[in-house]
């Protein structure tokens, strides 16, 4: 304890505060609270109430995919692309533009590597490589004008997860149970887990992706293993009980509480609320991961085995945290940065993930939940119709200028595609979109004012969306 604290007692405060300490001690004793602790904050409650908004979505899977996917081989069919295949790509489109890679070289135009096929009442052009997905199109809208400001894999991460290239500021996830708090009381309201494809070495992804930034720490992204224990040191060591644990958190507890009391450190109600958590999830993870309860139908669905650690097994596991409460769910899934090797590989990243997303969709609406859940897919950028290498197999650079994504889910138009690029697929032209009107575009649909949700931090109004104009894209909703 910090013995400056003992300064602002005297002894009639102390041995008063003291008795009430263990006071609570035996009335929660008595009251026969299932963890043996203070009965926590209301799950379901955070700083935004009521939401000045109605109330679309209750929960988001966050489906991102590090790397940067191939938008021109999976959702952006271009025929003068390919009518281009091998030419040198027009001055007029790339002329004063940034590039990453690139820059300075000679810049080839590279057809689509893979065909298209309309799915779909609407005929949506998707790749042959989607074929599951094509099978949901109608439940799913995409975006193909999609644009973002970074250009490189971290700024780009940062950017597409906190409206910021800067570390520090707040995730998605964060923001979203810091307004809307969490419906489950025994499971973190901010879940990431990640999966990585087989082939080429992991793509990086930072903790601080998933951080509270200026937020209380308590709103940062919980990651679960998604092979193994979950999470670590979830049994308790050889002589100690359960019941000697909930005694002992409880007692640290009560002093952090008294000592909060003095100082008013908002991080000490996040220690109080970590270490209930932790008490918690080893009684809920458990029982979270345990899939023994679910139909040998819904596991061929997914085409997983549960706890193999990937994309699929943790997109089940996603449908299961949604069905407990939890607020944002974030899957990454890594090694979509195909600066070369893009026919080679592309195919292995997509069989990754086709199945598993339609399960998903699938799952959720079989049980009622699509209707409230919004789900989001994408990269952190695109990559650019001209190709990269001069020698073996080609790949494509990074790409800020277009993107596709798609949503499905809690309000989100269905069969809906949305927005173009140029003829090359160079640069979004058409209902172009940015980052900052998608988190503009999330928030509304979890019923809050994007514009009007902000935190003072640095003698300014911080917020999700920024302050540049972002604007909600209503086109694509309900």
């Amino acid at each position: 304890m910090n013995p400056s604290a003992l300064t602002h007692l005297n002894r009639r405060a102390f041995l008063g505060r003291a008795g009430h300490g263990i006071g609570a001690l035996a009335l929660t004793s008595l009251l026969g609270s299932s963890a043996g602790l203070a009965a926590p904050a209301p799950g379901g409650r955070g700083v935004i109430h009521p939401l000045p908004l109605p109330q679309k979505a209750k929960r988001v899977i966050w489906l991102s995919m590090a790397g940067g996917p191939s938008q021109l081989e999976l959702f952006d069919h271009k025929p003068k692309l390919a009518e281009m295949d091998g030419q040198p790509m027009p001055a007029s489109f790339t002329a004063g533009q940034q590039l990453a890679q690139l820059q300075g070289e000679t810049l080839i135009c590279q057809g689509p590597q893979f065909t298209f096929q309309k799915f779909g009442k609407n005929q949506a052009e998707l790749s042959t490589l989607l074929p599951h997905l094509g099978s949901i199109v109608d439940d799913i809208c995409i975006v193909k004008s999609m644009t973002t400001d970074a250009i490189n894999h971290d700024p780009a991460h940062m950017f597409m997860n906190t409206g910021s290239q800067i570390a520090g500021r707040p995730s998605m996830g964060a923001w979203v149970t810091y307004g809307l708090g969490s419906e489950s009381e025994n499971l973190p309201g901010f879940v990431v887990l990640m999966s990585t494809g087989k082939g080429r070495p992991p793509q990086p992804v930072a903790a601080r992706q998933w951080s509270s930034g200026f937020l209380p720490s308590k709103f940062q992204g919980v990651q679960l293993r998604a092979k193994g224990d979950p999470v670590l040191y979830l049994n308790n060591p050889a002589g100690i009980s359960r019941e000697s644990q909930r005694g002992d958190i409880a007692a640290i507890n009560t002093l952090n509480r008294w000592h909060d009391s003095i100082v008013h450190d908002p991080e000490i109600a996040t220690r109080i609320a970590q270490y209930e958590m932790a008490f918690q999830m080893q009684a809920s993870v458990p029982d979270l991961v345990d899939v023994s309860g679910e139909s040998a139908k819904t596991l061929e669905m997914y085409g997983c085995q549960p706890g193999d650690g990937t994309f699929a097994s943790n997109c089940l596991l996603a449908r299961r945290l949604a069905e407990r409460g939890t607020r944002f769910i974030q899957l990454y899934h890594r090694d979509w940065d195909h600066h070369s090797l893009l026919r080679e590989e592309l195919p292995l990243r997509a069989k990754e993930v086709d199945r598993a997303c339609m399960a998903l969709i699938t799952d959720l609406k079989q049980r009622g939940m699509f209707d409230d859940t919004l789900i989001v897919w994408g990269g952190e950028f695109g990559r650019t119709p001209m190709k990269q290498g001069d020698k073996g197999p080609a790949g494509r650079d990074h790409h800020n200028k277009a993107m596709s994504i798609w949503l499905a889910g809690a309000g989100i138009r269905r069969g809906l595609v949305y927005g173009a690029t140029d003829e090359l697929g160079y640069a979004a032209v058409e209902n172009v979109a940015t980052v900052h009107d998608l988190h503009a575009t999330m928030l509304h649909q979890l019923g809050i004012a994007h514009n009007q949700f902000t935190f003072k931090f640095q003698g300014l109004d911080a917020r999700l969306s920024g302050v540049e104009g972002a604007k909600v894209i209503k086109n694509i909703l309900v």
